[in-house]
């Protein structure tokens, strides 16, 4: 029912902005207007609350504090609204920078060099939110980070424009441009011809000498600093530039860098990303480029450029660089050549090399070695557009022998901080909301693969082919020069017999679902292979001939074929480290293959390679190899599952367990040391078992303390110790039985926790058995609970800290019935609620995103068609669909809108209205 918060947010802005602190500057005249309808909407019901009281009053109600609160704070907007949009309507004729900020405000102008700008389009919400900052008196130094040909640089140019065409505060504004190579001492030739500094007080002089002179010159001023493409920390200090921010001049620097990490090594105190253009955007530019007089040429360039557009991604130095070259194609046959050759060979596009890959390659000499180098480039040979697992990105690494003699845990150690400083250096990103995969745009790509090429002089080095049909012989003879082969899509049905690749070193043949064999002779010139993945082809059912014949090998993925069994001729692959059977639901593995793999260091057989009893003496095999770092597999029966709990080394390799219909498991007794490298667990359709149990040992100076303890009560453990300390993701699945999942605790870093089907669970943590007052998971980001009716409460109280949480999933009905030890806890988490299986429509597709507030939160909307009371039904209201806005004063990290009805029911429910 809290509509009124959303208008003082709109107030305090508007008085911010007059009051020279400039949370919200911009656009005044549409924001009186914003106000205004804001104005109207809470009075209205503002008047539809007092009828209800007033009703609620009559039937003998008692009517809570909260909404006579609320109804005394409508009364003070209303008087202070009224004053501001007196105030405003006076300044909407005097305004200056950005349109919002009073004539009087601003001092002369300053001398300030033109830079050269040519047309733009985008950036507004940027720009906004940067001149904003330059009156924010909190702010000094403003960050501008993102990939490069993203348009910071222009940014940064409109900025220093916007300078010379209005009144500002600031004395001088100061361009300097940074190159690789930049030192603090060309700098500061920089800031001196600017600041005219003779030569008598300048020749001759140290450095130190030289940041005292620009110090003293500054620190008196009010000045702008524009340190445009930072590719290294720069010491201000240094330079001579006074610290920030500071309090009487209230300067500015404002940088941009490629580089996410130069911000915060910087000490920036407002961080901006600097993302593509939209669709819309990205096409304005892209015609304005290309000209009206090549579109008008023939009737089907508009739709062909269209095409072209989307090809580029939104990267507007891609989009400036491709639309030049497309300036003087009139023919709609060129267009489609062109077409063609940026999906397949852009490069070739004129301007491609010299004017973008040229520009973005700097961001990859950037990186810190040549192993990092070789990494970037090994995205290559994944298609575009390909989200990644971070993990199945390192396995292929390590395949690569890129970490070699390194074991598989510090060789993953090594990936991850690889991967960061890909993302840091704007060459990576994460996937939307899966911090655990990645992606690359598709202009970095054709970049990593251009670079792959030898900078375009070796064109068949890597060779990337998606839905090619029958890869032919004509085809196949380039093979002799590549070193990477890959080759995906349900279109591939057909392989060359006998290709020649004396030089290959890696072989994808991954989703061929239409690929039913592979020639007997395809691998036999095939000496140097390392890695090979033939992962999702389906209807593979054989074991390829000649695979065992690769004795290179160190990468095999099997994962998701059909093969039935394999050979025990594979025992010849003595330097494979990484084998990978994931989903092969009816493999057959003979006895003593996998001992013979002397150098395995990572097996995987997870998601349908049940173990059942007969398989158990696969374990015996892999206890065996004295080189296993790594291991995930599956259960199916509790007799394999006992010998893997009774051996420590095989526990100490576990990374994903899954225990599936195990029968005649009434308990499940865990190692807390044993599987301390346990990152996944999953439990599903284990209907006998009812308790999980924690034998929590101590760590001695052989590894660990023979004796074990059964500690049902946690407090008795130390609570900085954590005993699954990697243990991330855990889904219990139809467990009928379970009670509660109280061992969780042991899991301080637990991020994920789907629960499905537990119809006898009551609580996650029990409170009983918890006895320090206050279950928490500190590092819980999604918990998901489906079909477990009873399980009344979650393991979040009023201590527990809400900040890394993103989504509690679950029924809307089983949400309201949830218990909490106060409304405000309920209040706190109910910003996080999303209805999962909802009977009629997704509450997926009725969130809509409105905007970012400070602290990072989103502002959704919510349909209240998707909404229930308490009571379990919806309202006529509610059906009607009508909404209204909150905004809690306890949580403003993110704002949900329900139906007046709906909530105000929900309240009478909960609370006795």
């Amino acid at each position: 029912m809290d509509f009124v918060s959303p208008i003082l947010d709109v107030v305090s802005r508007l008085y911010a902005c007059t009051a020279k602190h400039a949370d919200y500057i911009f656009h005044l005249k549409r924001n009186l207007e914003s106000l205004r309808n804001k104005m109207v909407e809470l009075k209205n019901l503002s008047e539809d609350v007092k009828a209800r009281v007033e009703l609620a009053e009559r039937q003998n109600m008692r009517v809570r504090g909260v909404v006579k609160g609320w109804l005394e704070r409508v009364d003070f907007v209303e008087v202070e609204v009224d004053l501001i949009m007196q105030q405003g309507d006076l300044e909407v004729e005097k305004k200056c920078l950005g349109s919002c900020c009073p004539k009087n405000f601003w001092a002369p102008c300053a001398r300030v060099a033109e830079m050269p700008l040519g047309y733009t389009v985008g950036e507004d919400w940027l720009y906004e939110k940067v001149c904003s900052c330059l009156i924010e008196d909190k702010v000094g130094i403003i960050g501008l980070y993102g990939t490069g040909g993203v348009g910071k640089t222009t940014l940064m140019k409109k900025i220093n424009n916007e300078f010379l065409k209005t009144k500002h505060q600031f004395g001088v504004v100061i361009w300097v441009s940074v190159s690789k190579q930049a030192s603090v001492r060309t700098t500061q030739e920089v800031i001196r011809n600017k600041l005219q500094i003779p030569d008598g007080m300048w020749q001759g002089r140290t450095e130190d000498e030289r940041a005292r002179e620009i110090f003293n010159i500054l620190k008196a001023k009010r000045f702008v600093l524009l340190l445009d493409n930072v590719w290294q920390r720069l010491d201000l200090s240094e330079i001579g530039v006074p610290p920030l921010p500071d309090d009487q001049y209230k300067s500015k620097v404002i940088i941009t860098t490629r580089f996410m990490r130069i911000c915060s090594d910087m000490e920036v105190q407002a961080t901006f990303k600097v993302n593509c253009l939209t669709r819309e955007e990205a096409l304005a530019l892209f015609l304005k480029k290309v000209g009206e007089d090549t579109l008008s040429s023939h009737p089907d360039i508009p739709n062909l450029a269209e095409m072209m557009t989307e090809r580029c991604k939104g990267l507007p130095l891609a989009l400036v660089t491709v639309g030049r070259a497309m300036a003087n194609r009139i023919t709609p046959q060129e267009w489609e050549q062109a077409i063609q050759e940026l999906e397949k060979f852009p490069s070739e596009i004129s301007g491609m090399d010299d004017q973008l890959f040229n520009v973005l390659k700097l961001s990859y000499d950037s990186l810190r070695d040549d192993i990092t180098k070789s990494c970037f480039v090994y995205f290559s040979v994944f298609p575009k557009e390909y989200e990644i697992r971070n993990d199945e990105l390192i396995e292929h690494w390590i395949g690569e022998r890129f970490f070699d003699d390194l074991d598989i845990c510090e060789a993953r150690r090594r990936g991850h901080k690889i991967i960061e400083e890909l993302k840091n250096a704007s060459l990576l990103e994460e996937r939307d909301g899966f911090k655990e995969s990645i992606k690359i745009h598709d202009v970095i790509h054709d970049m990593a693969l251009w670079i792959g090429h030898e900078c375009g002089t070796r064109m068949n080095k890597i060779l990337v082919c998606e839905s090619v049909g029958f890869v032919e012989a004509r085809r196949a003879a380039n093979w002799n020069e590549a070193e990477r082969i890959s080759l995906w899509g349900r279109n591939i049905e057909q392989l060359p017999e006998t290709p020649h690749c004396s030089k290959l070193l890696t072989l994808f043949v991954r989703e061929c679902t239409e690929l039913k064999t592979f020639p007997s002779g395809f691998f036999q010139f095939m000496p140097l292979i390392r890695v090979l993945n033939l992962s999702a082809t389906h209807r593979l059912t054989e074991f390829p001939v000649g695979v065992e014949r690769l004795i290179n090998l160190e990468y095999l993925n099997l994962s998701m074929t059909c093969i039935k069994q394999l050979p025990t001729e594979i025992r010849n692959l003595a330097k494979l480290r990484c084998l990978l059977l994931d989903s092969m639901h009816a493999l057959i593995i003979p006895p003593n293959v996998i001992s013979s793999l002397l150098s395995l260091q990572l097996f995987s057989m997870y998601d349908g390679n049940a173990l059942s009893a007969y398989r158990q003496a696969l374990l015996e095999e892999l206890e065996s190899i004295e080189r296993l770092d790594e291991l995930s597999l599956s259960f199916r029966n509790i007799v394999p599952l006992n010998r893997l709990l009774s051996s420590h080394k095989l526990q100490r390799c576990m990374k994903r367990l899954s225990l599936n219909d195990c029968e005649n498991l009434p308990s499940l007794k865990l190692s807390s040391v044993s599987l301390s490298y346990l990152e996944t667990l999953v439990i599903f359709n284990c209907l006998q078992l009812e308790d999980v149990e924690i034998n929590v040992e101590k760590e001695g100076r052989k590894g660990f303390d023979e004796r074990t303890y059964d500690i049902p009560n946690p407090d008795l453990i130390v609570r900085n110790k954590q005993y699954f300390g990697k243990l991330r993701d855990v889904k219990i699945w139809s467990c009928p039985k379970l009670l509660n999942l109280t061992w969780l605790i042991y899991a301080a870093g637990l991020e994920s926790l789907s629960i499905q089907s537990c119809e006898s669970m009551k609580e996650v943590i029990s409170y009983e058995e918890h006895l320090s007052g206050d279950p928490t998971l500190p590092a819980l980001e999604v918990i998901s609970v489906i079909n477990c009716p009873k399980l009344g409460r979650l393991p979040f109280g009023a201590n527990s800290a809400d900040k890394s949480l993103k989504k509690i999933e679950g029924d809307t009905t089983w949400w309201y019935g949830l218990q909490w030890e106060d409304e405000t806890i309920e209040l706190t988490f109910t910003k996080y609620f999303s209805h999962s299986t909802w009977p009629m429509q997704s509450m997926s597709q009725k969130v809509r995103p409105h905007g970012t507030e400070k602290k990072g939160g989103k502002r959704v909307s919510l349909d209240v068609r998707d909404l229930s009371t308490a009571r379990g039904g919806q309202t006529e209201e509610a059906k009607n669909g009508t909404l209204i806005q909150t905004d809690s004063q306890i949580h403003n990290r993110y704002t949900l809108s329900y139906d007046t009805t709906a909530w105000i029911m929900h309240l009478q429910q909960v609370s006795k209205l």
